[in-house]
């Protein structure tokens, strides 16, 4: 009796397991690490029991222009800070924001150790630089 050897076929499957290990790995790192990227300024707002501003919540990110402690001014939209700005280039950088994205709601973030004299300046370059309306953004009352 003579046995027949049958031909194997070759598998042509790839094992995906060890590149879905790397890909869990990668994203622990990325969750981990994205909170430490974040940046900004250090501001103690004041507290007040205000309605959050309605244009916010449609989508659409507001100018966010910050006057520390210190009573420098900074400058954020989308999440981009830059800064520290003097209240003539702060008013440049906002005057160029209202021209490419106009009837951006603009807010004030004012540390709560700031005399209401920089807040107001910051307001009135604000103004000057052509912002149609301001804010202030406070924290929750507790």
């Amino acid at each position: 009796m003579m046995y027949v050897r049958k031909k194997r076929r070759m598998m042509a499957e790839i094992n995906v397991v060890p590149y879905i290990d790397v890909m869990l790995v990668l994203l622990v790192i990325f969750m981990v690490t994205t909170p430490l990227i974040t940046q900004g300024v250090k501001v103690e707002l004041p507290k007040s029991a205000a309605e959050p501003i309605a244009q916010m919540t449609e989508g659409k990110t507001p100018l966010v222009a910050t006057v520390d402690s210190d009573g420098l001014y900074y400058f954020e939209k989308d999440g981009n800070q830059q800064g520290p700005f003097t209240a003539a280039e702060l008013q440049v950088e906002v005057a160029s924001w209202l021209t490419i994205e106009p009837g951006t709601q603009v807010i004030v973030k004012g540390d709560k150790a700031v005399s209401y004299e920089a807040v107001i300046r910051l307001i009135n370059v604000l103004k000057n630089a052509g912002a149609p309306a301001v804010g202030l953004m406070t924290d929750n009352e507790v």
